[in-house]
């Protein structure tokens, strides 16, 4: 299983994750075996600073079905993810997280439901245990919204952990972006797919690494990549505030002529209280789309290994 191409590579992006690693790859090692199909583990090292790496490192050495990528620095959870799948041999991957919540056991329904003919198969979450209500709630808008603002159909209540047939990593290994969004990605390319219900348990151990900070970044790399809703929001916010300020230069001349203002009231309460706010909400807008397109341009790697036992990146 060591070489070449196997049946099934599982792909496990792994951050400080020292608490779970062994515990998590006992499960998938025990699943993998006992579904009786060739396999690879590929874990992804983010950057840890923890033992993570040399956990990965030694679990390697004693199974040589397992590989690992150990990243220079912090490349990101898409990032880490994208990497795995550009190296993955497997004939079908699957895709999931190093924490536990995505439980190995489904690993199974997964694959029997690809062999039906269906070339991605998302898990549908039905239950999300151990996460704050709040949590729930923004992912659960998030979402939503992205659903109606995008003109792809992606799946709501799934993240990460499907399964996807060697014809979509193909196509997604030639999407070059710089800001990963896989969920849309493997969306957009379309081929056959459906879903396969679970419950999403707790983390194994440790705390979460996905902050409210990564989330917003996430849910704006999301939004900025597959839909042009924001450029058309600021569009049409600049038709309603000129609406708005036309209004307002007739209730302000109506004031200087028949009422009573300060000297210069008139032009400064004008331009100062709509057309500077909406020039910086537009500038902004279109300034995340800009930088975007900046770091494409620049075509720098998306990621950088450090180590890995991979022939083809140990041997170039």
């Amino acid at each position: 299983m060591a070489h070449g191409k196997v049946d099934l590579s599982i792909i496990v992006p792994i951050f400080n994750e020292e608490m779970n690693v062994v515990p998590l790859n006992n499960r998938i090692v025990k699943v993998l075996d006992g579904l009786g199909v060739s396999y690879e583990i590929l874990y992804i090292n983010d950057g840890s600073t923890d033992a993570s790496a040399g956990i990965l490192k030694g679990l390697s050495e004693s199974n040589p079905s397992i590989k690992f990528i150990d990243f220079s620095r912090n490349f990101g959870h898409q990032i880490a993810i994208t990497a795995g799948i550009e190296h993955a041999s497997g004939t079908r991957l699957i895709i999931m997280d190093g924490d536990g919540q995505d439980p190995p056991e489904l690993i199974p329904d997964l694959y029997n439901k690809s062999l039906e003919g269906f070339e991605v198969v998302y898990a549908k979450r039905k239950k999300r245990k151990g996460e704050s209500w709040l949590k729930k709630l923004t992912a659960k808008v998030f979402y939503r919204l992205l659903a109606k603002i995008t003109q792809i159909e992606i799946p709501i209540d799934t993240g990460d952990f499907r399964l996807i047939h060697q014809k979509v990593q193909q196509v997604l290994k030639n999407m070059p972006e710089q800001h990963k969004y896989l969920r849309g990605q493997i969306a957009w390319i379309g081929f056959n797919a459906t879903y396969v219900e679970y419950d999403r348990e707790e983390r194994m151990g440790g705390s979460t690494k996905f902050t409210y900070g990564k989330m917003m970044r996430f849910a704006t790399d999301g939004i900025s990549s597959f839909s042009n809703w924001p450029l058309k929001m600021a569009t049409l916010l600049g038709f309603a505030v000129s609406g708005i300020a036309f209004l307002l230069i007739v209730y302000s001349l109506y004031q200087k002529f028949f009422g009573y203002t300060e000297v210069g009231w008139t032009s400064l309460h004008i331009s100062v209280l709509f057309l500077g706010g909406v020039q910086l909400l537009g500038i902004g807008i279109l300034g995340e789309y800009l930088g975007r397109v900046s770091e494409n341009v620049k075509n720098r790697p998306t990621y950088i290994v450090k180590d890995s036992n991979l022939d083809q990146l140990n041997h170039p």
